[in-house]
């Protein structure tokens, strides 16, 4: 059987151009316009970078040379001197945006507030104070655990403006998964809340935050600052904790931003994997300020008129990179939701669309496939004709779920920028630029200028067109993570050394795999070791999870490989059916006929196994190491502390 059958799936013939209408009024309006800008990033990327950082940001002041490359290490726009709190509130008090929504943001309960860019300066410089009086110098780092709620924002920009870095640690880790984080960090203050609202519950964080230092397992910790959120009854520790509320009315609003170097760290991330503990990705203040705003402004093409929602959650890079720093350096209006489609309420995403006028919407592939089982009465009923622009991040999305994103979401109107990156790179590498690149459902299309990417095999040569490899970063660009967190060596071993230097250049390698198309469209294939060799051929998971999800039973599907005396490893589907099928063997069968007419016979799954529900994390991406343990009959093995829902795993297990 060919390459390009076993690929078919990924071989997308539908191609959808921006509109005429729509590309005249872009920032970047043609594909000619995209390939001078591609092409000078390329041939002078120093000199792109250097005239974008002068007439994008304030700097107090300029650098001496814009980039230092030893590699895997780079430091971009050396010497120069700039605060991202500065670029992204002092800055538009002396124009209209003064009086401008910075965050609207919305409670799950109904509550709400909408913070103009006067008001969030003022009560991010209260909040600097209050960490100041606290004990928080310059470069001592602050941990985060918060729920969906502008303090979480303000926290993350009163620390950047006084020069603390951050440590946000998603508030659906467990208490074990923040104490290791706040060790690695040695954080001194510890700004958490006393619980938020998800899905009709009040999740509990002070709790959490208690266990997690309790027995001074984190002795860095001096203090924990606590937000009033829900209201419930909360022991709190002596000297130790003091209230939000108690201390930041009474602060002062007079806090100048400190002047910081360009490489000064900005925050500490972590991402966690299958084994080994949790790597502290590294950002620094001034490279990452600039790609995250041209990003922002290029890809989602951000005017001053837009409502701009990104539905992620601060905790993850997305929520630092797309609802907090890129469209507040841009002067936009970021929404911010507390709450999560629910039983009570599966609709409410398309609520928060109508009630705020929402322009552009950012999510993740996870949550459309959802929102398809789900049913299509639920946007039908909300007027959804304020968007003009839809995104996707967080995974490869299925042809089958984009045209549906486009057709019941988008009215056929919208243009889709399907977002290719990750923690380690700060901001989108692959993405559509909404006015000039045609789209192919699944694809993230082509590099964002100043992105040099490839498809390489292990040895760092390139594959050949349609052919599956390694995809990889060929040149520094200003958001890359500069480090791990007090471990260089892990840093450069994790990133830098899968796949050797070609020619004397490195290659940044995180992991995914890829092929690349007759027309330069990057088809990102998901994780290398979601890869499966079936009878000596490559075949991607979400190849096979896209024709699972083509047929009309099916809303979602993973994939993974199991392993197989005969063919090596064989195709195992775990399903879940849409509200109108019941699981059947003979759906069964219909499914695997359906997956050989899509692909062929050698992608057939030998086992396919009906669910209510997958395992996944709390920001939607399924957690296929999991599917793996179960379809091999192994133990569960790696970190179960992002998960949504651990019943789902109990479930499984159960058959």
């Amino acid at each position: 059987m060919s390459k390009s059958t076993i690929e078919s799936i990924l071989h997308e013939e539908r191609l959808f151009p921006p509109s005429e209408e729509f590309a005249l009024q872009a920032h970047i309006t043609s594909l000619t316009q995209y390939q001078t800008l591609y092409d000078k990033a390329k041939e002078h990327p120093e000199l792109f970078w250097a005239e974008l950082a002068e007439s994008e940001l304030h700097w107090f002041q300029k650098w001496d040379k814009v980039l230092d490359w030893q590699p895997p290490f780079a430091k971009w726009f050396l010497n120069g001197k700039i605060n991202i709190s500065y670029n992204c509130l002092d800055r538009h008090l002396t124009t209209w945006r003064k009086n401008k929504a910075a965050l609207i943001w919305e409670g799950e309960p109904g509550d709400s507030r909408t913070i103009t860019y006067a008001q969030l300066h003022r009560e991010v410089c209260q909040m600097a104070n209050v960490l100041k009086d606290l004990g928080v110098q310059k470069g001592d780092r602050v941990g985060i655990y918060m729920p969906m709620i502008p303090e979480a924002a303000i926290a993350m920009l009163a620390c950047a403006r006084i020069g603390a870095p951050h440590s946000v640690v998603f508030g659906g880790f467990s208490s074990e998964a923040l104490k290791a984080r706040l060790q690695d960090a040695e954080a001194k203050v510890v700004i958490t809340a006393d619980g938020g609202f998800r899905k009709d519950k009040i999740v509990p964080l002070k709790s959490a935050v208690d266990e997690a230092l309790q027995d001074n397992a984190v002795p860095s910790v001096q203090k924990v600052l606590v937000v009033q959120r829900t209201k419930q009854d909360i022991p709190m520790v002596g000297d130790r904790d003091v209230w939000w509320h108690e201390l930041q009315p009474t602060a002062s609003a007079d806090c100048p931003p400190e002047p910081m170097d360009s490489e000064d760290m900005l925050f500490i991330l972590y991402t966690s994997g299958t084994t080994g503990k949790p790597k502290g990705v590294v950002h620094t203040t001034g490279g990452y300020n600039l790609y995250t705003h041209v990003t922002t402004k290029w890809t989602f093409d951000l005017k001053d008129t837009d409502v701009y929602w990104c539905t992620a959650d601060v905790g993850w890079i997305t929520g630092h990179s797309y609802i907090v720093y890129g469209p507040l350096s841009n002067g936009a209006t970021s929404v911010m939701y507390e709450g999560a489609p629910r039983a009570s309420n599966p609709g409410c995403f398309w609520d928060v669309v109508e009630k705020y006028g929402v322009t552009i919407f950012y999510t993740a592939p996870t949550a459309i496939r959802a929102f398809i089982k789900m049913g299509d009465q639920h946007p039908n009923k909300r007027d959804l004709s304020s968007l003009r622009i839809l995104g996707t991040v967080g995974e490869p999305i299925n042809p089958e779920a984009w045209i549906w994103y486009h057709q019941v979401i988008g009215q056929e109107k919208c243009p889709i920028v399907d977002t290719w990156w990750q923690t380690e790179t700060g901001g989108f590498m692959l993405t559509p630029l909404p006015g000039a690149t045609p789209t192919k459902p699944g694809s993230a299309t082509r590099p964002f200028p100043g992105i040099i990417a490839d498809v390489v095999d292990l040895d760092g040569n390139p594959v050949g067109t349609n052919e599956g490899g390694y995809l990889v970063i060929k040149h520094p660009w200003p958001s890359m993570m500069r480090t791990v967190y007090k471990n260089d060596k892990r840093f450069r071993s994790t990133y830098w050394e899968h796949i050797p230097p070609k020619d004397g250049k490195y290659l940044y390698f995180a992991g995914d795999g890829a092929r690349k198309d007759e027309d330069g469209y990057f088809w990102v294939m998901g994780r290398v070791d979601d890869v499966m060799n079936v009878s000596g051929h490559r075949l991607g998971t979400m190849e096979v999870e896209s024709a699972l999800v083509s047929h009309p039973a099916v809303a979602e599907a993973a994939v993974v490989s199991r392993p197989d005396e005969v063919k090596g490893q064989d195709v195992y589907a775990f399903v879940t059916l849409d509200s109108t099928h019941e699981p059947s063997d003979e759906l069964k069968a219909e499914l695997k006929k359906h997956v050989v007419h899509e692909i062929g016979a050698i992608a057939r799954p030998g086992e396919i196994r009906f669910t209510d529900a997958l395992p996944k994390t709390r920001s939607g991406k399924i957690i296929r190491r999991f599917l793996r343990n179960l379809a091999a009959g192994e133990e569960l093995v790696g970190d179960i502390s992002t998960m949504e829902d651990l019943s789902v795993l109990d479930k499984l297990r159960q058959g």
